[in-house]
């Protein structure tokens, strides 16, 4: 059984807010086109409270009940089967789809069937790496759609650098 990993496609990630990945609104059409294709759908948001470590590293975004934490307008939530928040306390970043107090998302996965993860999303160096790294550490054929991701590259050659991790991993890349 497949699924789909939504990661993080919020306002604040997106042209025009808090910590925007370039051109990372131009992921939702892609995404909005294949959810069909998945037998369960999961969408990650970062939940940050308004006061966390996390802050000390990245500019103020998404913090839990705020616009900028909403999930793109554009985005077709209708199709989401479960929305899993991270970033949720003070004590690390909650990259992560699988770093979550809420939900043993791997444990949960498997429950309803699932072997391969497809992830989607933003940002292709952070969340969505850390993501798919996760998900094949948790033992399912993980695939990353290149065209349905988006990184920020802080440093030159960071999405390159996360997109071989990601391959040597396991990861297999795959487009829409």
């Amino acid at each position: 059984m497949k699924a789909l990993l939504i990661i993080d496609v919020q306002n604040d990630f997106c042209p025009g807010g808090a910590l925007p990945v370039p051109e990372g609104d131009q992921v939702v059409p892609v995404i909005n086109g294949i959810l069909d294709r998945f037998d369960l759908v999961v969408a990650t948001r970062d939940w940050h409270p308004e006061q966390t470590v996390h802050f000390e590293k990245w500019p103020v975004h998404c913090v839990r009940n705020t616009p900028g934490a909403a999930f793109h307008p554009d985005l077709d939530i209708s199709k989401v089967d479960k929305i899993v928040s991270k970033g949720t306390g003070n004590k690390d970043d909650g990259y992560s789809a699988f770093e979550t107090e809420e939900l043993d998302l791997a444990a949960w996965l498997r429950e309803q069937g699932v072997d391969e993860v497809y992830v989607c999303g933003l940002a292709t160096e952070y969340c969505v790496k850390a993501s798919a790294l996760d998900a094949v550490r948790h033992g399912f054929r993980t695939f990353v759609i290149t065209d349905a991701v988006r990184g920020i590259d802080v440093h030159p050659g960071d999405i390159d650098r996360a997109m071989e991790e990601m391959k040597k991993a396991g990861v297999e890349m795959v487009k829409s």
